[in-house]
This record gives C-alpha cells, sequence and structure tokens, in this order.
C-alpha cells in the first residue's frame, strides 16, 4: 500500500514543484545557452525498476567534449569538462532538478535508490542480491546522504538494502531532511579520481 501511496505523492510533487520551479528553470537554461555551446539537457541511460533501463535528464553542466558514460569522479582532472555555470549548479545540486520530469513519467521516485548507469553491470548486479532493483530509483536516497561518491559499490549497495528493508515514510522523510542537509554542506561531493573510495572494479568497469 505505501508504494502506491509514495506513486501518488510522488505525482503530485513533481508536478507542483515543476510549475513553482519553472521560473528557476527558465533562469538556468538561458544561462546555460550563453556560457557554453552545447544542448540545455543531458540525457544518459540509466537503470530502472525491474532493470529497465530509461532517459534521465539532468541540466547540462559538462562541455560537449567529455568522455560519455563515466562517473565524473572517475575523471582525471573534471574541471577541465566542467562549465562554469556547470560548476555552480553541480554543488548546489540544481543539476537534478529536471529528474523531476522523470518523476513525474514513472520513470523514478523522489527518494529511492540512485538509478545506476546502463554499464555498471557490478552495481546492478549487487543490487538484484538484495531486491534493490525491483523498486523506482530515487532523485535522492539512503545512500546519497550517507557518503555519496565517497561510497564504494559494496557500502552503496548495503545502504540501498538498510533503505529497502526500513521503506515506509519515517525513512523517505529521513532522507528527505538529509538530502536537504547535505546539499547545504555540499557532502560526499567528489570532482576527479579518488582511488581512496574507488574500487579496482569499478575502476575495471569503466
Amino acid at each position: 500500500m505505501y508504494i502506491w501511496f509514495k506513486r501518488i505523492m510522488d505525482c503530485i510533487f513533481s508536478l507542483i514543484m515543476i510549475i513553482v520551479l519553472s521560473p528557476l528553470f527558465s533562469l538556468i537554461i538561458l544561462l546555460i545557452k550563453l556560457d557554453s555551446p552545447g544542448p540545455i539537457f543531458f540525457k544518459q541511460k540509466r537503470i530502472g525498476v525491474n532493470k529497465k533501463t530509461f532517459y534521465i535528464y539532468k541540466f547540462r553542466t559538462m562541455k560537449i567534449n567529455t568522455p560519455r558514460d563515466m562517473p565524473t569522479h572517475l575523471l582525471v582532472k573534471p574541471e577541465q569538462y566542467i562549465t562554469r555555470v556547470g560548476a555552480i549548479l553541480r554543488k548546489t545540486s540544481l543539476d537534478e532538478i529536471p529528474q523531476l520530469i522523470n518523476i513525474f513519467l514513472g520513470q523514478m521516485s523522489l527518494i529511492g535508490p540512485r538509478p545506476a548507469l546502463w554499464n555498471q553491470t557490478d552495481l546492478v548486479q549487487a543490487r538484484e542480491e538484495y531486491g534493490c532493483n525491483n523498486i523506482l530509483p530515487g532523485l535522492t536516497g539512503w545512500a546519497q546522504i550517507n557518503g555519496r561518491d565517497e561510497l564504494t559499490i559494496n557500502e552503496k549497495t548495503m545502504l540501498d538494502k538498510e533503505y529497502l528493508d526500513n521503506i515506509g515514510i519515517t525513512m523517505d522523510i529521513k532522507c528527505f531532511i538529509g538530502t536537504i542537509t547535505s546539499v547545504l554542506k555540499s557532502d560526499g561531493v567528489v570532482e576527479g579520481k579518488v582511488n581512496s573510495v574507488v574500487s579496482p572494479k569499478e575502476t575495471k568497469r569503466l
């Protein structure tokens, strides 16, 4: 029953926020176009519920010559690819707000495990063992407020499992409040290769 309630709330919340944030959307779109050549939105294939693929939407924060399908924290000198406006959007997580569209379309939820890249087979397989692929991925989640880019695949999976084991309104409220705090502090955001938190398997994958 909670999953159905969660979906209804996701739909209502995303629609309201798309309307309320439309002036901010317009401003960001203008700044992106003035800052660098290329499209306004960045879309990328991700793994959704039941391992079905979909395209996630973000505001473009990187130059058009950036290597595709590679997490930013695994790039060498990512600052050479990030645009000036993009750096601000990434620091404030405003680049993520187009995912409200994904939420409204039923491809994502406000809270849930972050959708894996289509080529992150090790993460998808690890989640499969605990049933974490059977719920909608989220705009934010338990792992995002407990480490984000600093987490290894195993740590992310364990936190996703913990979320699934405790899924409910209390857990979702914790994630929502924790996300606001994390965004304000920019917790767990890593730009560029960090050997101490990237496992050999993660590097091999890419």
